[in-house]
């Protein structure tokens, strides 16, 4: 890991810690470095309950409930998939709050309606909102995914720390 992933994975730490919050991950394009980067962390079992990497549709489905009808309707790379994908991360963990992200890393795969470096992103919480925002991202593959992994953490150190019921 590097110095920014470490601090960041810390301070997401501390964050979930002081609510007594468990965290999840549902990964696609980001290949399960979002849950690397918080288990590099020391006593991160305390606040770190599993990942899923579900890079497939198949897998989307099958391990979080992804509705065949959202995938083919949306695509894997939509907000609709992400917050299917937080949404069954915490239907099938015991996590209080989930990330969950799917994009187009590159340096293929891209279209004229999803370019490299659309990276869908959802934070859910249990029992509370659903947050998805979709990024357009600049860089090489690695760029991507690393700025992805950067963005899921500093955003859920903040609603970690707001009033998200």
């Amino acid at each position: 890991m590097d110095t920014e992933l470490d601090q960041l994975s810390a301070a997401a730490g501390a964050a979930l810690n002081a609510r007594r919050w468990q965290l999840a991950t549902a990964e696609s394009c980001t290949g399960g470095w979002i849950a690397a980067a918080v288990t590099a962390t020391s006593g991160s079992s305390a606040w770190f309950d599993r990942g899923f990497v579900t890079y497939s549709n198949a897998a989307k489905s099958d391990m979080l409930g992804v509705r065949s009808s959202t995938l083919e309707t949306h695509g894997a790379v939509s907000e609709a998939t992400v917050i299917e994908m937080a949404e069954g991360a915490l239907a099938h963990s015991t996590a209080d709050v989930a990330i969950a992200v799917s994009g187009v890393a590159g340096p293929t795969g891209g279209t004229p309606a999803k370019p490299v470096g659309m990276v869908c992103v959802a934070w859910a919480r249990r029992g509370g909102a659903t947050l998805v925002r979709t990024l357009q991202l600049a860089g090489d593959r690695e760029a991507v995914r690393r700025q992805t992994v950067i963005h899921a953490l500093h955003t859920l150190i903040e609603l970690a720390g707001a009033d998200i019921a």
